[in-house]
């Protein structure tokens, strides 16, 4: 734990916490007269979107994408889990990759503040701020959910999932998909934190979609690894090989 001295730099920015909220909670804006609200505008506006954000990534060649719930609060357990394994992540040379929000993704970007290393935020873009915790230190904002959706998976070396809700549970079975469908690689690690959490589902996919419904395949059940600790993710991603199926 860093002492006053050695404790990073938290940056400020207006209204900093105001929108730093779960997704879910977040205000809905629209004017139905502004044309950027038609169809023409929208396409270019997507197409603008996919750009920048490639060409944001594309600074950085070693990162770890980080997904959980939002609502957990420093000093509670998967919190602190998370920011570990940031810190630890960043000393052996990953950038981390959240959200940019509460929760999981402001303990990863804490971490990996504390940690020395790239601590990344692909945040929500809204009207007159941004949804943004304070250890981002790189950042890029998105008005559409499903580009940042895909730039959170876009040439990772590896997914780390925590705890979380709907929203986590969706990116984790997108990722497990695209793995499944072979749209990115089988050698990419994603590592399930929390046996309490994911041991109930890993026995849903097991005993009810496979045994019962045959809707899966065994070899489905070995594309991620459950673990408890930190630490014990860490063993599994520090060699996270470099992506290959991605080029810009």
């Amino acid at each position: 734990m860093p002492t006053e001295e050695t404790k990073p730099e938290v940056a400020q920015t207006p209204n900093q916490g105001t929108m730093n909220v779960p997704a879910s909670k977040l205000p809905l804006e629209r004017d139905p007269g502004d044309f950027r609200s038609s169809l023409h505008w929208r396409v270019f506006r997507i197409l603008a979107e996919f750009v920048d954000g490639w060409q944001f990534l594309a600074d950085f060649k070693k990162t770890i994408t980080f997904f959980g719930s939002a609502r957990f609060q420093p000093g509670e357990k998967w919190y602190e889990e998370a920011r570990t394994l940031g810190k630890l992540l960043a000393g052996a040379g990953f950038g981390v990759v959240t959200g940019g929000g509460p929760g999981i993704m402001q303990a990863g970007n804490q971490g990996a503040v504390e940690g020395g290393g790239d601590s990344i935020g692909l945040n929500i873009k809204l009207p007159t701020e941004q949804r943004i915790n304070p250890y981002v230190r790189e950042s890029s904002a998105f008005h559409y959910f499903f580009v940042r959706k895909l730039m959170m998976s876009y040439a990772a070396r590896a997914y780390v999932f925590f705890p979380g809700g709907l929203g986590t549970l969706d990116e984790a079975f997108e990722i497990l998909t695209l793995i499944q469908t072979k749209k990115i690689s089988d050698k990419i690690p994603v590592v399930l934190v929390g046996k309490e959490f994911w041991d109930p589902i890993n026995k849903w996919l097991s005993e009810e979609i496979l045994t019962k419904l045959h809707a899966i395949d065994e070899e489905d059940l070995k594309l991620y690894t459950i673990v408890d600790t930190a630490q014990e993710a860490f063993e599994l991603l520090k060699n996270a090989p470099a992506r290959e199926d991605f080029f810009y």
